[in-house]
């Protein structure tokens, strides 16, 4: 049997446009991190700023993914029960596939939502909840559909991307923590030290704005990111199916939204904050998928009796 390789899909390439949209942001961070290294070195920024780049290739790294990526991420390695709830949907998604259960990582995110998500080369994480409330067959589904992500390759632009937003977050919560820091002081002066008061309020000022031009940047290209995301997750869907596993999702995603209503979350304002799509959507779309391969088959064997 040979293998399942990966194979670049359109998702992944229209991936890349939150990573442009992202570039100009991260740009402007790291030479915030820079100016203090040329003060005391003779390091470019050039150098500087493609070395940090270059740095975040170690996340496509196995070890670097279990040990600090999945952490960075707010993940976990499973427990023994969960592992146990786990291993044996993941050994079918595999075997499918024709590779090792070992090939990819597999991580637990502590949270009461049916959810998942694939990110860097080889993570596949899946949320505590999933494990506990969806059947062996269901999971089966979860992760053929996260799985497909990685076959797809759209992880990769997700994985840079998300490897550029950690300076741009930091220095912003680094500037607006300066800038209340500042305000306590400042309000700890009399009337008599105006020029003091005055630089003080300058800085919070350059402060507030630098802060809030990276996270305009970042919430911009988040938006790009959420909607492009939403494109890859339906060809993850059909890829999933393709697999074989399309009942299986279907099964896991009726799931996921009676969960949805049960909790208010069609309340919210989901198309606009996440990348996934709304669950019955996708059900019907994969259900449309079914009907359509099944038609297709009848009509194939049809032509050859």
């Amino acid at each position: 049997m040979n293998q399942t390789h990966r194979r670049l899909d359109i998702s992944a390439i229209a991936a890349t446009a939150p990573v442009v949209a992202l570039l100009p942001v991260w740009l402007i961070a790291i030479g915030f991190i820079w100016l203090p290294l040329k003060l005391t070195s003779d390091v470019s920024y050039v150098f500087f700023a493609s070395m940090s780049m270059l740095f975040g290739v170690i996340l496509f790294s196995r070890p670097v993914q279990r040990l600090v990526f999945a952490r960075m991420l707010g993940a976990r390695s499973p427990t023994p029960h969960e592992l146990l709830m786990l291993q044996p949907a993941w050994n079918i998604v595999s075997q499918a596939n024709h590779f090792s259960p070992n090939r990819f990582v597999l991580a637990i995110d502590d949270s009461d939502e049916t959810n998942a998500f694939a990110c860097g080369g080889h993570l596949l994480v899946v949320s505590s909840y999933a494990i506990n409330h969806l059947r062996q067959d269901q999971l089966t589904g979860v992760l053929a559909h996260e799985l497909s992500h990685h076959m797809g390759g759209h992880t990769v632009a997700l994985t840079i991307s998300q490897w550029m937003s950690l300076p741009i977050i930091g220095l912003a919560r680094l500037g607006i923590w300066i800038r209340n820091f500042t305000q306590r002081v400042t309000s700890q002066f009399t009337e008599r030290y105006v020029v003091v008061r005055f630089l003080i309020r300058a800085l919070t000022f350059l402060l507030t704005g630098i802060s809030y031009l990276l996270l305009c940047g970042f919430s911009a290209a988040q938006a790009l990111n959420n909607r492009v995301g939403r494109a890859s997750e339906y060809r993850a869907d059909a890829r999933a199916a393709q697999m074989g596993f399309g009942h299986e999702l279907i099964s896991a995603l009726n799931n996921v939204d009676k969960h949805e209503n049960q909790k208010g979350m069609r309340l919210r304002p989901m198309l606009s904050t996440s990348t996934h799509p709304p669950a019955g959507t996708r059900v019907a779309k994969l259900e449309a998928l079914l009907k359509r391969d099944v038609a297709h088959k009848r009509r194939s064997i049809r032509r050859h009796q």
